[in-house]
């Protein structure tokens, strides 16, 4: 895993940027990042759990989402040419962000894709085919053998939807009853007016 990010530096430009020499770090260190928490050097990944690495790629996914939403703030943010001239520098600003952001957005999504591999390496013996994930794919069901239902089962069955017609008629009429009342009190209050 080559090419990783940290995820917070302390380096000049924007909050939560890295460096220039963490990030050049990050190019020649092998592993996930110099500087993270928690993360191990390249010796461990061969014991490192596929849990664990599905837990650092949802983070990279987490940090990844970040990245775009600040993108859009930034294009948001910024002034179309309607012929008010913008500072130079305020636009060089911008743009030197946008630039850094989606710089960094493409590393991010090669760590993913890293983890990824990794993960499927990993895990190889416990995949299924694809074939196998999707239900009935291919081939038909066995037809399931329904045993028909006793009188008795049957007549209870009869009874209860009789109750339920019963019920929801009974509740007709009282909604009905309801809005004529609603519709009389109305126009009483507006007569009085």
């Amino acid at each position: 895993m080559s090419a990783s990010i940290p995820q917070k530096g302390l380096g000049p430009g924007m909050p939560g940027m890295p460096s220039q020499q963490q990030q050049s770090q990050a190019h020649m260190t092998p592993g996930l990042g110099p500087g993270q928490p928690g993360m191990p050097p390249q010796s461990a990944l061969r014991e490192i759990s596929p849990v664990y690495l599905c837990r650092i790629g949802q983070e990279t996914v987490q940090d990844i989402v970040t990245r775009t939403m600040e993108i859009f703030q930034i294009t948001r943010a910024t002034q179309l040419p309607n012929g008010v001239t913008q500072s130079q520098a305020a636009y060089q600003d911008r743009f030197g962000k946008l630039q850094e952001h989606l710089r960094q957005l493409t590393l991010l999504f090669r760590k993913l894709r890293l983890l990824y591999e990794r993960c499927v390496e990993m895990t190889t013996d416990l995949q299924e085919s694809p074939a196998e994930l999707v239900p009935y794919a291919g081939e038909e069901t066995a037809p399931m053998r329904v045993e028909p239902c006793s009188p008795a089962v049957i007549q209870e069955r009869q009874e209860v939807l009789e109750k339920v017609r019963q019920k929801n008629h009974e509740m007709k009429v009282l909604m009905d009853q309801m809005r004529n009342l609603l519709w009389d009190v109305n126009a009483m209050l507006t007569m009085r007016k």
